[in-house]
């Protein structure tokens, strides 16, 4: 049994004004890694890809590793990137193959088509029209129809933070191995309702979606060989941009129709939930600066709009700055994303003095903002590398690069500084600036939900920011031109 196994994965935001080169899909270094690297880096990990490689182990099969790529969230791929990693896909099916193993996104946007995974698909149908394809899937896949008509199998995460990375690669990967052994005919199908759910709004650990996730993992548990709901992500301007479900049986396409138009309507009753309601940032300071006395752990201030695994630049300043104006004390800031600074920094030396701009080096054209940065002076407290590997419970094993880093100290907030962006879901991210969380009365984190893996045991409180960035939770700030017309909340339903 030959395998190819791959990885490609890209969340686009098509309002970032955040490039995407093929270094983005590469940790400490430049290229992304192929071969025999890519088995040593993710064999034992928590990921899709992690999977794949141990279930390919125990089957005895032999398996190729063309490319893997992961890309932090930003504005749609460089074609050259996009070009770079497919072609390499599709080379070694088109040397043949049995099947066909992919840890994709499922909202990827490139510069020259809408649906990077889709047309990922028709390439390789092109050299391999039967070949199995099995494909694990974000929750916040856009689903395209070629995703749903080419891929013989599809799964997708059922947890938002997204921690069951690994168990979504055995769910995609099993029926293939199923097929192969003659022992089931995966039979799919898919759908998708109009409602672009807020981010904010799409945790699997609250109402509504934590329903909805639950249901499908019955479905599974009952018999359907892979069962997702899709929220989808919303800040892609594309027609297919939203909620989708799939749904795999073995061999009853009117079972699998009847449990995906099940899971569709509970997220289409559901809709008014999805929406969420923004707090002014004034009255969000005002209520963590009452919370913050004498608390054994910390609030945790989400600076929501700016979140780069969502696509933000990662440097606005609107949030940190109204840390430092209401004067709140013993804050760490995870983190502001200015390589400029942390150069500065570095040729300072730790333990010097310094004042800088920070921050704010990013137009946001989509929203018609400027980059604005703010003055801060402080101590340089540590300088590091900025690799560091994931503790989990979220991609857990996995290596993670925020690039050179530093710690500025100004005396109430220390602020973590980095060259790439990555979100604090992990306390690994701490440990690598020498920062213990735990200790800190407040946490100013750029994140939205993930954050919840790695370090909401520890939060006291949480306090959500509405800053600026690309990942507004205020649609009407949004120019959405293309996306399928009507959809709920834009329009009313």
């Amino acid at each position: 049994m030959r395998l190819v196994i791959a990885q490609m994965k890209h969340e686009t935001n098509t309002f970032s004004p955040v490039p995407t080169p093929l270094a983005r899909f590469a940790r400490g270094a430049t290229e992304p890694l192929e071969g025999g690297a890519v088995r040593e880096a993710f064999k034992g990990t928590g990921t899709a890809i992690g999977a794949f490689i141990e279930l390919a182990d125990k089957a005895g099969a032999e398996a190729v590793y063309p490319v893997a790529g992961n890309a932090a969230p930003s504005a749609p791929v460089d074609a050259a990137a996009y070009e770079w990693m497919a072609g390499r896909i599709v080379d070694a099916v088109a040397k043949g193959c049995d099947a066909v193993l992919l840890d994709l996104h499922g909202a990827m946007v490139t510069r020259a088509h809408d649906d990077g995974e889709g047309e990922l698909l028709e390439r390789i149908r092109r050299v391999a029209p039967e070949v199995p394809v099995g494909v694990a899937l974000d929750m916040h896949t856009n689903l395209f129809p070629a995703m749903g008509q080419l891929a013989t199998v599809i799964a997708g995460y059922q947890t938002y933070p997204h921690v069951d990375m690994y168990e979504t690669g055995v769910r995609a990967a099993r029926p293939i191995f199923s097929l192969l052994n003659r022992e089931s005919r995966p039979t799919m199908c898919f759908g998708h309702r109009p409602m672009l759910p807020h981010v904010m709004r799409q945790s699997s650990l609250d109402a509504p979606n934590r329903e909805i996730q639950a249901r499908a993992k019955q479905m599974e548990q009952q018999g359907a060989l892979a069962a997702s709901f899709f929220v989808g992500f919303p800040h892609a301007d594309i027609p297919y941009a939203g909620s989708s479900a799939v749904v795999v049986t073995d061999g009853d396409a009117g079972k699998a129709r009847a449990l995906c138009d099940e899971l569709l309507d509970m997220a289409w009753q559901s809709r008014k939930e999805f929406v969420y309601r923004v707090e002014p940032l004034q009255e969000s300071l005002r209520r963590a600066k009452s919370l913050g006395a004498g608390l054994l752990r910390p609030v945790v201030l989400l600076d929501h709009y700016d979140n780069c695994a969502s696509g933000g630049t990662m440097d606005t300043m609107a949030v940190l700055g109204g840390i430092l104006d209401a004067g709140l004390e013993d804050v760490a800031a995870f983190a502001v994303c200015d390589p400029q600074a942390v150069e500065q920094m570095k040729r300072a030396g730790v333990g010097a003095r310094v004042t800088l701009p920070l921050g704010g080096k990013m137009a946001m054209p989509a929203l018609g903002l400027k980059g604005r940065p703010r003055e801060v002076s402080g101590n340089v407290r540590r300088i590091v590398s900025g690799l560091y590997r994931n503790e989990g419970p979220m991609a857990r094993g996995e290596l993670d690069d925020m690039g050179l880093a530093a710690v500025l100290d100004t005396g109430n907030v220390e602020i973590a500084v980095i060259s790439r962006h990555v979100e604090p879901h992990d306390i690994a991210a701490f440990r690598v600036l020498g920062i213990d969380p735990q200790k800190k009365r407040y946490l100013m984190l750029k994140s939205r939900v993930h954050w919840r893996a790695g370090l909401g045991s520890i939060a006291r409180a949480v306090i959500e920011c509405a800053g600026e960035g690309v990942c507004t939770s205020d649609y009407s700030t949004l120019q959405f031109r293309r996306v399928r017309r009507p959809v709920y909340p834009l329009d009313p339903a």
